[in-house]
């Protein structure tokens, strides 16, 4: 699903740049980020809820992300492509035996654990008509859709009980929002929302971004980002929160 998803993003990036329209009627932005990832809530598989705080003792983790955003000519949809990896591991422990998956694991012994749930995030979108020329280049407004993969795997090693993981990859069709507000011509203020929710399942991702650029197409960034996901499919069962501040270096033009 992985190799999937890069080459399909790939595939995009390359139809997009070798259009005969892309070198006159197109705005790219792209940028490299760190996140600060501070995690809450539960997790699980057939049996016991798993508290990541007190029992698997996730603690925060700073992960490199990537996003590249087309704005495409005439009435074709504009492309947003954001992958962002989540990974927690850390040893745990419990006070009493659990079941997770087909195993049953021991209480008041360790154990390790680990969680991937990796976000691959294509969005098609518009800006609100007119909008940008009547504030006179100051404020924008996109509206469209994004489709998500939640790359998800959770895994549990325990020297008695030995090793137990179950993977899925999960598609989520999402709501896209977008705003960006530009007081001045190197600063920017921006806005952005993805979000569903639906039988059990939930997804919300909320971004805020202040970005300066200093010089040339070269922009810098500073914002929050907060996440909470819900998911009970199969064998995998979620409910975080993931939440912290991020770094960004980009370009623009």
């Amino acid at each position: 699903m992985r190799k999937f998803c890069c080459g399909w993003g790939i595939s995009i990036l390359i139809i997009i740049f070798f259009s005969p329209m892309s070198a006159f009627s197109m705005g790219v932005e792209a940028a490299v980020g760190l996140w600060w990832q501070d995690p809450s809530g539960d997790m699980g598989s057939k049996g016991n809820d798993l508290s990541v705080e007190n029992e698997l003792k996730y603690e925060s983790e700073s992960r490199v992300y990537g996003r590249i955003k087309v704005d495409m000519p005439a009435m074709i949809p504009n492309i947003y492509l954001m992958a962002t990896p989540v990974i927690f591991e850390e040893d745990g422990s419990k006070n009493t035996s659990f079941k997770f998956g087909d195993k049953t694991f021991a209480g008041n012994e360790s154990f390790s654990s680990k969680l991937r749930l990796n976000h691959y995030d294509v969005a098609l979108y518009y800006g609100i008509p007119f909008l940008k020329t009547v504030t006179l280049g100051t404020f924008n407004m996109e509206v469209g859709l994004n489709g998500r993969i939640l790359d998800i795997k959770e895994e549990i090693k325990q020297p008695t009980a030995g090793t137990e993981w179950v993977s899925l990859a999960v598609p989520i069709p999402m709501l896209y929002l977008g705003a960006q507000l530009k007081p001045m011509k190197y600063l920017s203020l921006e806005a952005e929302a993805r979000g569903v929710s639906y039988s059990s399942t939930h997804n919300y991702d909320l971004i805020a971004r202040l970005k300066v650029q200093p010089f040339g197409p070269v922009f810098l960034a500073g914002g929050y980002r907060y996440e909470n996901v819900k998911i009970d499919q199969g064998d995998i069962k979620i409910n975080m929160k993931i939440k912290g501040p991020f770094l960004e270096l980009g370009f623009v033009f």
